[in-house]
């Protein structure tokens, strides 16, 4: 804030400046019309001999000469006020879009119902414009597998940039734009109107970042621990999953969160053995003949504790034909039913969290089959997924005062996206049954800047038919940001 304090002060001498020039220049046309006048009449009388004086500065014509001063004065005093009075509406302007238009130099790193906060800047301003976003640079390689030809990845992963605009106490907008892959894919992550008619009821409507787990709403790299988000949350709970729609949400009692939206629902035609991910919609040209209901409460039971559940449930037919059997053939409904449960700690440097989901998909055999899918690539009924995770700030033992943290963390995952296969000549892949482990350092020189190291090592509940193993452990870095 000090440029903008700076940039003010110049502005405003800049202002001055102009405002009283033209005194300064009546001033020195006077002075320069005397000396004129005096070089004039000395030249005049050195050619006849005489000396004279020189002479002042003609007064002003007045009827009055003793009354000419202090007219003048009076006119030049009421001048310097009505100056004066503009250079004060003048700061007054400056100073107001100095609110609306500066960029805080320092964030405060607090989540807004369920937001990252860097997409929270904008309901904690007064008014105006609010920038933020965030960053990952991310290398990943891959160890102990038998596929000699997998390629380790160095990825400018994504940058984002979050845009709000507060218009007034009820009305907000916010916004965010990714850049993936160094810019080679561009997609609006969420963009929201919302109207906060009180503390309690609020409305909001737009492409909404769906309420379900941990990470789909607050996925800044800063927030979660690993190089990668959870694979919980990625296959079953479909992170970032954003939808069309419409909803409530608010807090209660200071200490319950709620979130409940309709949306539009899955595209069913893209669900596959490995997941729900694939049928997510993202607001583009979204089909919407089938809608769903998103639900999510959060309750902060004691200080640092909070416990929390959400429910999705809607069709994901989406009223559609598909020709992928060779004839067409009505995709069914597939009413799709997601449900989690969470429960999150922080207090005394520790860092505790745990999630369990389930989901269903009804007619998911006669789905596989008007989609042709292989026999072991079906579409489950049922998917299943859970994990703990344990982190802890070593940094107060180094360095008591410091704003650095350094956190050792661990997480394991079971995850089976074919958990039940309908019976009509599909087999289960239980090569989908995964138990994940996770062990990794994250360190922030300042809450803003992360740079995390991790490994992970995939364990299948069957192999592959000769025994070898098709899925790599897995050695990633990553830096990111967040302002």
């Amino acid at each position: 804030m000090r440029r903008a304090k700076d940039f003010r002060a110049v502005l405003l001498g800049a202002l001055c400046a102009v405002a009283f020039a033209p005194l300064a220049h009546a001033e020195e046309a006077q002075v320069a019309e005397s000396r004129v006048a005096d070089a004039q009449t000395a030249e005049a009388n050195g050619a006849s001999g005489t000396e004279v004086a020189p002479t002042a500065a003609p007064a002003p014509k007045s009827a009055d000469p003793a009354a000419a001063p202090a007219s003048a004065a009076t006119g030049d005093s009421e001048r310097i006020e009505e100056l004066e009075e503009k250079v004060d509406i003048l700061a007054e302007e400056v100073g107001r879009l100095e609110s609306i238009f500066a960029v805080p130099e320092e964030l405060a790193l607090e989540s807004y119902h369920g937001l990252g906060p860097a997409a929270s800047k904008v309901y904690k301003k007064e008014g105006g414009l609010s920038i933020g976003g965030y960053g990952e640079n991310r290398i990943r390689t891959f160890h102990n597998t038998d596929d000699d030809d997998r390629d380790n990845v160095y990825d400018q992963l994504r940058v984002v940039l979050y845009v709000g605009y507060k218009f007034d106490d009820k009305w907000v907008l916010n916004s965010e734009v990714e850049y993936e892959h160094g810019g080679t894919e561009v997609a609006v992550e969420f963009l929201t109107v919302d109207y906060i008619w009180r503390d309690e009821l609020a409305f909001r409507a737009g492409n909404l970042l769906v309420p379900m787990g941990f990470v789909n709403e607050i996925h800044e790299p800063n927030f979660f621990f690993g190089a990668e988000r959870p694979e919980i949350e990625r296959t079953i709970l479909p992170s970032t999953w954003h939808e069309n729609g419409a909803g409530v949400w608010g807090t209660l009692a200071d200490r319950i969160e709620y979130r409940a939206y309709v949306i539009n629902g899955f595209n069913a035609e893209d669900f596959t053995s490995s997941g729900l991910r694939g049928g997510r919609q993202g607001g583009a040209e979204a089909i919407a003949n089938d809608f769903a209901f998103v639900a999510r409460v959060d309750v902060d039971v004691a200080p640092g504790l909070m416990l929390g559940g959400s429910v999705y449930t809607g069709q994901s037919g989406q009223e559609q034909t598909s020709d992928a059997s060779g004839t067409d053939r009505d995709v069914p409904d597939a009413h799709t039913t997601i449900y989690e449960l969470h429960a999150q700690y922080k207090g005394y440097g520790a860092s505790l969290r745990g999630l369990w989901t389930e989901a269903f998909v009804d007619e998911a055999g006669r789905l596989s089959r008007v989609l042709a899918k292989d026999p072991t690539a079906a579409i489950a009924n049922r998917m299943r997924g859970w994990y703990l995770e344990a982190a802890y700030d070593v940094m107060p033992f180094f360095l008591e005062s410091s704003r650095a943290s350094l956190e050792p963390f661990f997480r394991f995952e079971r995850y089976d996206t074919q958990r039940e296969v309908a019976d009509l000549g599909f087999d289960r892949d239980r090569t989908k049954d995964i138990d994940l482990y996770v062990a990794g350092l994250q360190f922030k020189p300042i809450p803003q800047i992360v740079f995390k190291l991790d490994y992970r090592h995939f364990e299948l509940a069957r192999t592959t038919s000769s025994g070898d193993r098709d899925r790599a452990d897995e050695v990633q870095g990553l830096v990111g940001y967040v302002f």
